[in-house]
């Protein structure tokens, strides 16, 4: 099986890979058997040092006319990212992140494609969702959180919902993403959200899972999930790291502060006044920005970074 271009709108799969031999060979493979068979295949590369450009190259000798390997600027898995979905000689009807090491379901880009096509597609359109949890060998963990607050801005500014593994969207939200660059953030994935939902976008959190995110120790980046991870969550909440990638994300998100919609204009400033807020009027101003996140244990603490000044 293979990808065949007359088959339904084009999709940019972006790969960013790193030393990812170990899994690489069945990622892909789960790519060649979408049922979705119109996709080419973007990969960069941070100069591995594995056999990962081996294991590309021989999926490229398979289909020659689906891949292009370049490659990555080595600077960080975020700037990996960016610089494919930002890459404008890459040109696609929609666009789907893709980790090395995950294992996409079958109908994962078509369960995608279906919902954003009912979509306007002049208005930025995003598909992501809940997750299978698989360790390293491949055995079913466990599942992600089922968040079931709606997506939103208000909800961008202080919570990531899902991985970039799980992310389609289309060209109306690249449009978008293509304005900012390479923004100096931490993370592709909630700087995709945070775009698309500044800007007022159609947003889709799918509760049943279309991909294996494989959980292993040699993950470069990945959140802390469910009820028994919550301190963890906290924990990166309460020490700084949260406020330092926050404030990341407003940096790069300024520039678009005059073309966004009104609405998100006046909560992003309500939310930048109440972190420069002192500590008496800090709280209620943060409650007055409409701000949330998708748990209760992760509000109580939100609440907390709050009252300490580290949101």
């Amino acid at each position: 099986m293979g990808p065949q271009h007359e088959a339904g709108p084009r999709v940019a799969i972006l790969l960013g890979t790193k030393n990812g031999e170990r899994f690489l060979a069945e990622q892909l493979s789960s790519l060649a058997w979408q049922t979705h068979r119109n996709w080419h295949l973007e990969v960069s590369d941070d100069a591995s040092t594995d056999a990962t450009l081996e294991v590309l190259t021989q999926f490229q000798k398979r289909y020659p006319k689906n891949v292009t390997i370049r490659r990555g600027p080595c600077r960080g898995i975020a700037a990996n990212f960016l610089s494919l979905v930002t890459d404008a000689s890459i040109r696609a009807d929609y666009y789907a992140y893709c980790d090395q090491d995950d294992v996409w379901e079958p109908n994962k880009l078509t369960q995608a494609i279906e919902w954003i096509m009912s979509r306007n597609p002049a208005v930025p359109a995003l598909h992501c969702g809940r997750t299978r949890l698989i360790d390293g060998s491949g055995a079913e963990i466990g599942l992600s959180p089922l968040f079931k607050f709606p997506p939103g801005f208000r909800n961008a500014l202080v919570q990531n919902i899902a991985g970039g593994n799980t992310m389609v969207f289309n060209h109306a939200a690249r449009k978008r993403l293509l304005l900012g660059g390479v923004p100096d953030v931490a993370l592709h994935d909630w700087w995709t959200y945070l775009v698309v939902a500044g800007y007022g976008g159609d947003l889709r959190y799918e509760p049943f899972p279309s991909v294996r995110y494989r959980r292993h120790k040699g993950n470069s980046v990945g959140p802390p999930m469910g009820v028994r991870d919550a301190p963890k969550r906290i924990g990166r909440v309460m020490n700084g790291r949260f406020r330092a990638v926050s404030e990341a994300n407003l940096t790069a998100l300024s520039p678009f502060m005059c073309s966004l919609p009104e609405e998100s204009q006046y909560v992003f400033r309500r939310f930048v006044d109440a972190r420069r807020a002192g500590p008496f009027s800090r709280p209620l101003k943060m409650i007055r920005s409409g701000v949330y996140r998708q748990t209760i244990l992760d509000n109580v603490g939100l609440a907390a970074a709050t009252l300490f000044g580290r949101i």
